[in-house]
């Protein structure tokens, strides 16, 4: 029964070092055995062999250090299911502290435009969507299966035709269509130092694609050409919100008052880490 599988790949898993062993093992044996969440709570349905077959290969999957979001195909975002691939970074719970700052910036005024740089799943993009259903929004990637991706997700979450999503890299010129400027631009860019990749977890560095980790030697590459562009490219009364790593918000912040904007505010993550810098031309 249901019960006894989940008790035994919990164990497993907990035995394995795996930080999250239940969660990991109620969320596989959910999806794979075909499973309702009242389904869970009993513990009393039956699984098919085949069901178990697919089950044993992705058990072994999460031991090898590949996480629960790459075996099943999405990752749960802003109440979204968003597809993942190789080809885009695994949206992580922190970011989503962008999409709430963002929220908040704008509940007075909500966006027209929207631009995300470095879109990877969309999952940003449709988050504030789906909050400003009158909004419209551009997203970039130097990707193309990420932009493949982002589309395909803004089309399985009922979003349709609110968003276009475009190759490009924003060390150069930008594919934006007719619009000039945005009122709110977000982006989560690659911030991590070549020198601390290695020591990432293999969760991380063995399956995220490095162009959306490696931020260059000192992990600010991204936030330099991002800051020069959004000068231009932000509305007089608009929000840039950046997420940002750990420690890197003095650097960040120098970066922006050098170009001639401000920093607005800086906010902290769930864990208390500052995370997000949320930047304008002056004071709102």
């Amino acid at each position: 029964m249901v019960k006894d599988i989940l008790r035994l790949v919990r164990t497993r898993f907990s035995e394995a070092g795996i930080n999250t062993p239940d969660l990991d093992a109620r969320i596989l044996v959910r999806h794979f055995l075909n499973l309702s969440d009242a389904d869970l709570i009993t513990g009393t349905s039956h699984a098919s062999e085949n069901q178990m077959v697919a089950l044993q290969q992705a058990i072994e999957r999460r031991l090898s250090g590949e996480p629960v979001s790459r075996i099943i195909g999405y990752r749960e975002f802003w109440g979204m299911k968003m597809k993942v691939t190789p080809d885009t970074l695994d949206p992580r719970p922190d970011t989503e502290r962008l999409v709430e700052m963002a929220i908040e910036s704008c509940r007075e005024e909500p966006p027209q435009n929207i631009l995300d740089l470095g879109t990877g799943t969309g999952c940003i993009l449709l988050a504030l969507l789906k909050e400003f259903p009158e909004s419209r929004g551009i997203g970039i990637d130097i990707n193309s299966g990420a932009v493949d991706v982002s589309r395909e997700n803004m089309e399985n979450n009922g979003l349709s035709g609110r968003a276009s999503f475009f190759i490009g890299d924003w060390h150069d010129s930008l594919p934006l269509g007719d619009v000039r400027q945005f009122d709110l631009i977000v982006s989560n860019p690659p911030y991590i130092p070549e020198s601390e990749i290695e020591s990432l977890s293999q969760e991380v560095k063995n399956h995220d694609p490095i162009l959306a980790l490696s931020g260059g030697s000192c992990g600010l590459d991204a936030y330099k050409s991002i800051i020069m562009k959004i000068k231009n490219l932000l509305a007089p009364e608009g929000a840039c919100l950046l997420e940002i790593g750990r420690n890197q918000h003095a650097e960040v912040q120098r970066l922006v008052e050098d170009s001639g904007l401000c920093v607005l505010r800086i906010g902290a993550d769930y864990s208390g880490i500052l995370r997000v810098v949320e930047i304008g031309h002056g004071d709102k």
